[in-house]
């Protein structure tokens, strides 16, 4: 049943927004909300407030709150590989039975994190690809400098990319006596992280090593492959944990390293909360909901294909590629939970930067260009360095007049008073306005609130999901490159296009 064909069809004409404000008295309050130490307004989205009480009936036509009810239960949710996705368990929320298991191992990953910092190991390499480097990535960019526990914890160096220039940049700032590796990979099999993890490990061994596999960490869903392997410490995490969902489990390893196991259980109980809210709120005070709605509507009903995420703070700036991959991962398909083809568009494209860089970059194509999509803000109240505050406020600033220019734009009017009559002039300084955005703006960044706002994100890609009637929990389109480059690997020949044929050619393959 495509219960978003209503809305398609109605959803044409384009939304002048300041005009809401004046027609929606209650719009502000109705589009804002504050949960978890996030303060959220979605009122300057191109999303008037019976379009949005169009969605929540959609969202109910969709069964939201009987998905969600599964997702909590621990109940199949993926369908295609026929699992149940209990990320949450992680963090304590979800099946008794899944949250038992969990705190067992997020006991023995506290146990490990102690041993790591008390051996005197000073460099950590952790290898892994997609969600087992991603979400470790940005949990040591946002937390890694400021967390309170952090003094003495190893610096942990993520490596991801199969190119040999990542590896080889953290090794040559490593000392191989004094650096331990974490290999982390679900099925243990996964090509760019055994590759990476031999090199390393030749690398130990030829600085004396005699044994470096003994004392490599690995973490994976298939705990026998490792032992096997002759990993010297093996922490697991459940099947029914996906990779971009698994920064809660022992991939949050690196936190735990560098800034002590009460960071990472202080990252899970902010999820947790955020679990708690998303639970029990009314889908109409559901922030989750909220901004899912305004996500697919965005798509649905203004034909908007981009979604630009632009973090107002440093330790944030790995947040746009980490919702990348949640975000297109999860909702990038084509067909719906029945393997039927989608009847509209699916998830958007995510993409963004950091304030203010990108407002000399970027934004210009954002502020006047002919690609609209909405943009959201992502700013935190209090800094995190001991600088003077005039570089706080500069930045808040920005990133509120961000907001507002985009709204407001400049009339062609007011752009020739200021172009002394030059009609040309004036075009070129004309701000359309009328362009979307939303702002979270973050009482801190701790390992709470952070933990907050990514089981947020995580939530509002689910909803979505749920609206769009897609499976957000497998992801068959990165398999297909990755069978064509093992054929080409071995030197099979599969019949490539004549293009293909003669690049491989070339690079001597």
């Amino acid at each position: 049943m495509d219960n978003l064909a209503a809305l398609r069809a109605a959803g044409a004409a384009p939304v002048d927004i300041q005009a809401l404000f004046a027609a929606e008295p209650d719009r502000l309050d109705r589009l804002s909300l504050a949960v978890c130490g996030i303060h959220a307004d979605l009122s300057r989205l191109a999303l008037p407030l019976p379009v949005l009480d169009q969605l929540l009936a959609a969202a109910m036509a969709a069964d939201l709150p009987g998905w969600r009810d599964r997702l909590f239960a621990g109940e199949i949710v993926n369908p295609s590989e026929g699992r149940a996705a209990t990320h949450m368990a992680e963090r304590g929320v979800g099946r008794a039975d899944h949250v038992a298991t969990a705190a067992a191992s997020a006991a023995a990953v506290a146990a490990c994190a102690d041993r790591l910092r008390a051996d005197g190991v000073r460099d950590v390499i952790h290898i892994g690809i997609g969600g087992s480097a991603l979400g470790p990535a940005l949990l040591i960019d946002a937390l890694g400098r400021d967390c309170a526990n952090n003094i003495g914890g190893p610096t942990i160096h993520v490596v991801a990319n199969i190119d040999g220039e990542a590896l080889a940049r953290t090794l040559a700032v490593c000392d191989p006596a004094a650096t331990r590796l974490v290999i982390v990979s679900k099925t243990f099999t996964t090509a760019e992280t055994m590759t990476n993890a031999h090199s390393a490990l030749d690398w130990l061994a030829a600085a004396g090593s005699g044994d470096p596999r003994a004392q490599a960490i690995a973490i994976t869903a298939r705990p026998d492959r490792a032992r096997a392997w002759g990993a010297g410490t093996v922490l697991d995490f459940a099947e029914t944990v996906g990779g971009r969902y698994s920064l809660w489990s022992a991939v949050g390893l690196p936190l735990a390293v560098r800034c002590g196991p009460d960071a990472l259980a202080d990252l899970r109980a902010g999820a947790a909360a955020m679990d708690v809210h998303f639970r029990d709120a009314p889908l109409a005070r559901n922030l989750p909901v909220l901004a899912a709605l305004a996500d697919v509507w965005a798509a649905h009903g203004q034909g908007q294909a981009t979604r630009g995420v632009f973090a107002y703070d440093e330790r944030l700036r790995l947040l746009p590629a980490y919702l990348q991959q949640l975000e297109m991962e999860s909702n990038g398909k084509r067909v719906g939970r029945s393997g039927d083809p989608l009847p509209g568009p699916s998830a958007a494209i995510t993409w963004g930067g950091t304030g203010t860089d990108a407002q000399h970059a970027v934004f210009q194509l954002v502020h006047q260009g002919t690609a609209i999509g909405p943009i959201e803000f992502i700013g935190v109240k209090t800094p995190g360095h001991g600088l003077p505050a005039t570089h706080h406020r500069q930045l808040l600033a920005n990133m509120l007049a961000q907001g507002a220019a985009l709204l407001k734009g400049r009339s062609f009017d007011a752009a020739l008073a200021l172009s002394g009559g030059d009609a040309a002039l004036a075009r070129a300084k004309t701000f359309p306005g009328n362009r979307p955005s939303s702002t979270l703006l973050l009482d801190r960044l701790d390992a709470r609130t952070l933990g907050a706002a990514l089981a947020f994100f995580e939530h509002r890609t689910f909803v979505a999901a749920v609206l769009l009637g897609l499976n957000p929990f497998d992801q068959w389109g990165v398999e297909l490159g990755k069978e064509l480059a093992n054929a080409l690997i071995a030197g099979d020949d599969l019949g490539f296009d004549p293009s293909t044929a003669r690049l491989v050619a070339l690079a001597g393959l």
